[in-house]
């Protein structure tokens, strides 16, 4: 197994984020910690028929001084080429690379950039409209752009073109894993020599029919919540009924400590650990002991280095699913055992909704600066924990003051997809 070195370990110097509860790090940060949720009414579409009406949306310019405008971000002569979600995977990787100071001039530096955004959807929203515009006015009046608007990898496409970036490129594709395997691939990319930086993360913007209407009809997202839905996500609770969908995205560059300090660059946490497996147990849901799970943390702790007694704080995946969250405890509680009740544990999908592809990335983001502030996310609308939540300290409503050394971040996906991160602090 590769592992990174404890001389020269590889680290995090810059962070995005575009989310429901708004465009930055400092916002996304202070938002969570107030207990703040994102989820709103949805209006992205005449939602007649559709068992749940709401979302969490990025929000606009025009409802918050924090929201998002893609004219900030993008030249507006390109706007319509890219769907939502490759619009704020650029505003993600801007953000985290004007932190980082990373901007390569020379071809041996842009060579030497990796450039791995994950998603699990992609343009699905760009789908949609096609496949209405086929059916009203027929295939000749779609836009030339349609194809390279909706693939999968274009977030990443886009990322490299922008700013130049000459070396690995890839676009995870693993459902709600794909972001946090894009960072696992960027630290491998790092530890083999092929990279010397990578931009990292993942991206989404898939608040549409198909998928509203899709995951709806599997019963995996909640209609209760419909008319309060900022009480709506509700991870770790007995009044969980399914999770929220949303989207966003985040971005982190990432490299070795060495490079970094060579070039006056910040570090902000390190990068520690990644692991991965496959449940080979069911296409949408995992083993309800979480099995896989298990292997994913395990294989994190084993590149790391560390006992599990190590990790402090656990930002779990857990989205608000009632066989999802208990398969998750039920992990957590396995490789942890009679050290679990020292451990921080909290979903900050109770804020922020489900991001899918880019939920992983976006956790990583809320990881970091747990590290860095010495505070610890809560779960919001936790207030009646379901069995097996008393084996660990549960962060519930409100932030947790407790400085922690290693945050483990899990990531889990439909097709039976485990990553895990172990992010420490400097």
């Amino acid at each position: 197994m590769l592992r990174p070195s404890e001389s020269d370990p590889v680290v995090i110097t810059g962070m995005g984020a575009v989310s429901p509860l708004g465009v930055g790090v400092d916002v996304n940060w202070e938002r969570l910690i107030a207990g703040r949720s994102g989820i709103v009414v949805n209006d992205r579409f005449d939602l007649t028929g559709f068992a749940s009406t709401i979302a969490g949306l990025v929000p606009d310019k025009a409802s918050d001084p924090h929201g998002f405008d893609p004219g900030d971000w993008i030249d507006p002569k390109e706007i319509k080429k890219m769907d939502l979600f490759i619009q704020y995977g650029l505003a993600a990787a801007a953000q985290a690379l004007d932190q980082a100071g990373w901007r390569p001039e020379s071809e041996s530096d842009k060579r030497k950039t990796a450039t791995v955004i994950g998603t699990g959807v992609g343009g699905s929203p760009v789908m949609a409209e096609a496949v209405r515009i086929i059916a009203e006015k027929g295939p000749k009046r779609l836009s030339p752009f349609t194809v390279p608007s909706f693939l999968a990898n274009l977030a990443a496409g886009w990322i490299s073109i922008q700013y130049g970036f000459k070396g690995p490129i890839g676009a995870p594709v693993t459902a709600c894993a794909a972001s946090a395997q894009a960072i696992g691939d960027g630290l491998r990319l790092i530890l083999t020599g092929e990279a010397e930086v990578a931009v990292v993360g993942g991206a989404e913007g898939s608040v549409d029919p198909i998928s509203i209407g899709g995951f709806g009809a599997s019963r995996a997202l909640t209609s209760s919540g419909n008319d309060h839905p900022e009480k709506a996500s509700r991870p770790f609770d007995n009044g969980h009924s399914g999770f929220v969908l949303s989207e966003g995205a985040a971005v982190l560059v990432i490299e070795k400590l060495s490079h970094a300090r060579a070039r006056g660059a910040m570090p902000l946490a390190v990068l520690a650990g990644y692991g991965t497996s496959a449940d080979a147990y069911h296409l949408t849901a995992g083993s309800p002991d979480g099995a896989g799970a298990q292997i994913a943390v395990r294989n994190a702790l084993e590149m790391a280095g560390l006992q599990p007694e190590a990790i402090g704080y656990v930002n779990a995946h857990a989205t608000s699913t009632q066989v999802g969250d208990a398969a998750e405890l039920a992990a957590l509680t396995a490789v942890f055992g009679m050290k679990s009740k020292e451990i921080g544990l909290s979903s900050t999908k109770a804020s922020t909704g489900h991001l899918l592809g880019a939920a992983g990335a976006i956790e990583a983001v809320y990881s970091v600066m747990a590290l860095r502030e010495g505070v610890l996310p809560p779960t919001i609308n936790l207030d009646d924990p379901m069995d097996g939540t008393d084996a660990f300290t549960m962060i519930a409503n409100a932030p947790l003051e407790r400085q922690v050394d290693y945050v483990l971040s899990n990531s889990f996906g439909f097709g039976g997809v485990n990553a895990s991160l172990i992010l420490g602090r400097l």
